[in-house]
């Protein structure tokens, strides 16, 4: 089944047709900017635009960077705080036209992975980190998924995870690859003490450079770096829409 996935990030909002049955792309994969400031209005109206390129009727997964329960916003992490509360999956639905169901992007990213991914056919404890804008985190135990765990934002150095170590905090403080992995470590260290997972997929753009970190890391569990990368939300979130409409 063919279904559109879009991930809406902090900086980027990306979206691709996807073939739900294989994983594959069935389109070129098309990005454009999160507006500034992220508002809801604005977001919705970007999604819209977005979706208006592919010429897209049928269902409509989307991948969100937030806390979500049944549709709506508990949190609003890397996007404006006046999404917290908002019935994104409403919002969207009448933004776009078509049915749209929408997961926390990293789970969503997290759902690619293991079902098509590194993570395929692993049966235990996984955690799928995604690197970029934030750290975003999906838990699975035996392939279920348990949403909504954001360990991007537990407290390190006195603040969210996230603005410590994350690829953007890398790239706007000029660190080494050597200086950023101390602070990766840290955070590994932090996620295993609580979750102890038997395997960590490390996914987002900077996986495709993982020769350069990897080595670098030390953590109990086994590493793997990401076979979707930034394809991952829009692959994850098709799946789920698609799985809602069967």
């Amino acid at each position: 089944m063919d279904v559109l996935g879009i991930d809406i990030g902090g900086s980027g909002i990306k979206g691709a047709i996807v073939d739900t049955i294989s994983g594959e792309l069935k389109s070129e994969r098309l990005r454009v900017p999160t507006p500034s400031p992220a508002t809801p209005q604005a977001v919705a109206a970007t999604v819209a635009e977005l979706v208006e390129q592919f010429d897209w009727q049928g269902p409509i997964g989307c991948g969100f960077p937030a806390v979500i329960a049944n549709g709506v916003a508990k949190s609003a992490a890397n996007i404006d705080a006046s999404w917290i509360g908002t019935d994104v999956r409403a919002l969207l639905t009448a933004a776009i036209g078509s049915s749209c169901v929408v997961i926390n992007d990293a789970d969503a990213a997290g759902l690619a992975e293991m079902r098509f991914g590194s993570g395929k056919d692993w049966a235990g404890t996984a955690i799928v980190i995604t690197v970029g804008t934030g750290l975003g985190s999906a838990f699975f135990s035996n392939g279920i998924l348990y949403p909504n765990t954001e360990l991007g934002h537990l407290r390190l150095k006195a603040g969210p995870a996230e603005r410590y170590a994350s690829g953007a905090v890398r790239k706007k403080e000029g660190l080494s690859w050597n200086a950023w992995s101390k602070r990766l470590n840290r955070f590994f260290a932090l996620v295993e003490r609580l979750f102890s997972p038997e395997l960590i997929i490390i996914g987002g753009g900077i996986s495709r450079k993982h020769e350069k970190f990897f080595p670098l890391l030390d953590v109990q569990a086994e590493l793997r770096p990401a076979q979707f990368r930034n394809r991952a939300g829009i692959v994850g979130a098709a799946c789920l829409a698609a799985a809602s409409v069967d």
